[in-house]
């Protein structure tokens, strides 16, 4: 998928092509960024799904990616599946990445490689969200095996690289020290934009989230690019809701283009 801008300031796909289990809803532009749905017409990921992703955002195109519904990881009996997902974002262009939360079955395998390449003066607001499995039936924390892996460069500097390689035992242990129960669920935030630094208050606003159940940890990235990284752990997904939808009414001042509602359809 490719966005462009068109000489009225709104944001079009110049280019797209999918196949299952890949399919895109119509997009629309909501006088902030081009809203596209990414929907996966099967039940769910299973053994053997290889899903890769290549997006890119020209430069001057705002374009948001969400989803209508939790990415479901069923159980598998053998093998795994796989995710790759490659972003590009020219400079000027603007992409946010917000999908609805991943949620490993029982038993299941599952590894994800997101890789983002932004330009010098592009912008980025990515989040990975995570649950910790079908609560209610009690299968939480019971996934196989969970990877995911994020790398960012910006202006071609590798300014950004993590893996959560984690049993659902050991996160449950975090949830615990977290003060958090068997619905815990996490959140990992990664914003760039030159537009941060001379923008007040929003850094202090974002570590008073830390407090009544939910913690917050608030890091800069390396670099000149105004990287930041925002980690989340909430008691339960409502929680996690309020919270990101307090995070986006905070940074919305200096990143106007986060008044998109990634839920509207």
């Amino acid at each position: 998928m490719r966005a462009e801008v068109r000489e009225n300031g709104e944001t079009v796909l110049a280019n797209q092509s999918f196949k299952a289990p890949f399919h895109l809803s119509k997009p629309y532009w909501d006088g902030h960024a081009l809203i596209v749905q990414v929907v996966n017409p099967t039940a769910g990921i299973l053994s053997g799904d290889r899903l890769c992703s290549e997006i890119t955002i020209g430069s001057g195109a705002a374009v948001l990616v969400t989803s209508p519904s939790a990415t479901r990881v069923f159980t598998m009996t053998e093998g795994e599946a796989e995710s790759r997902q490659h972003f590009k974002v020219e400079s000027g262009g603007w992409l946010e990445f917000m999908p609805e939360p991943l949620v490993p079955h029982r038993g299941s395998r599952f590894r994800q490689r997101t890789e983002i390449d932004l330009a010098t003066g592009g912008e980025l607001f990515f989040a990975d969200l995570l649950m910790p499995g079908r609560i209610a039936r009690g299968e939480t924390w019971a996934w196989e095996e969970l990877c995911l892996e994020l790398t960012l460069h910006v202006g071609g500097e590798l300014i950004l690289r993590e893996r959560l390689d984690q049993s659902g035992p050991e996160l449950k242990a975090l949830a615990e020290l977290a003060g958090a129960g068997e619905g815990a669920c996490f959140a990992n935030l990664v914003f760039v934009s030159p537009r941060l630094e001379g923008s007040p208050g929003w850094r202090e606003a974002l570590t008073g989230l830390h407090g009544e159940g939910v913690w917050a940890g608030l890091s800069r990235l390396r670099g000149e690019a105004g990287g930041w990284s925002l980690k989340l752990i909430a008691p339960d997904n409502v929680a996690l809701r309020k919270t990101l939808k307090r995070v986006r009414e905070i940074l919305v001042v200096a990143l106007p283009r986060l008044a998109s509602d990634p839920r509207k359809l």
